[in-house]
């Protein structure tokens, strides 16, 4: 509403949709009391005003809501969560909640809640060098207690350096975050330069990673040491992807075949924490050495 203004999103709008992408536009929850300055404020918190907004988004060929900053876990902000879910429903918007409480079940009964926040995602690695430092281990447990709860918008998978920082994960840890992590809508850190730069078997990974996944199998792992999950697609297809958080190498031992799997492609560290190797997969067992926090897919 400030920057570009109404007119200016709708025409990004019209151009992301010839592109075959849609746009979420971002929201701050709270009324005229809220003290946060983002913008806008106001808007969502009474019915009324809430759904005419709604109702021009879609007009302008919008498709989803980024709302943040919520203001606690009273009741009335549980019954404003929903209240949001169903008005967003009622137009056809997806909803994605920022600066929010855990899932608690809701997107079974909101099919357009995508994904939730509440967790401490990348946006926390880039705050302070301490919070960079743990990424690796906060990363392997996560599939153990935030995401076994329910969606989470952690924004995972970042290849380039964070200004002022030093990531301690290799590009293959941060690879195999786009299968463990589970989000209704996956969003990604990595800007484009920075995935132009990444082997074409990499871009081709993502490509062709599944919108969404049929099913989940936790393959080993120990919370905050490491995690490896296996994912299926809608089609029945298995994804594996493992991370190491620990500073020393580890070996894991996968048997593939418990997932159906005789064949696929393995991509993992390279020489250096900031490449990439790959090999064809052959039998249903696999041996994977995985550097200090290092990781690997295994695509079918």
């Amino acid at each position: 509403d400030k920057q570009i203004g109404y007119d200016k999103t709708q025409e990004l709008a019209q151009y992301a949709r010839s592109k075959n992408v849609g746009l979420l536009v971002w929201y701050n929850s709270n009324g005229h009391w809220n003290q946060a300055p983002q913008t806008p404020t106001n808007v969502l918190f009474e019915p009324e005003s809430r759904r005419q907004e709604f109702a021009r988004l879609k007009q302008m060929g919008i498709v989803g809501i980024k709302i943040d900053f919520f203001g606690g876990d009273g009741q009335s902000f549980m019954n404003y969560y929903q209240d949001l879910l169903t008005d967003a429903a009622q137009a056809g918007l997806l909803v994605n909640f920022h600066g929010t409480t855990l899932p608690r079940g809701w997107n079974r009964t909101y099919p357009n809640l995508m994904t939730m926040e509440a967790v401490k995602g990348f946006e926390f690695l880039t705050f302070d060098q301490r919070n960079t430092d743990q990424e690796a281990t906060h990363c392997a447990t996560l599939p153990f207690t935030r995401n076994a709860v329910g969606p989470m918008d952690f924004t995972p998978m970042a290849f380039s350096e964070i200004r002022g920082k030093q990531r301690r994960t290799s590009n293959a840890f941060e690879l195999a975050l786009s299968v463990l992590f589970q989000s209704g809508i996956q969003h990604y850190a990595e800007v484009p330069e920075g995935m132009a730069a990444q082997p074409a078997y990499v871009q081709d990974f993502v490509k062709k990673l599944p919108p969404r996944w049929a099913d989940v199998k936790l393959v080993d792992g120990y919370p905050g040491q490491y995690a490896v999950l296996a994912r299926q697609a809608p089609g029945g297809a298995w994804y594996v992807a493992g991370i190491n958080a620990t500073d020393a190498p580890k070996t894991i031992q996968l048997d593939l075949g418990k997932l159906g799997l005789q064949s696929g492609t393995l991509i993992t560290d390279g020489d250096t924490n900031r490449s990439f190797s790959t090999r064809a997969v052959v039998g249903t067992t696999l041996s994977v050495t995985l550097p200090a926090r290092g990781g690997f897919v295994v695509q079918p």
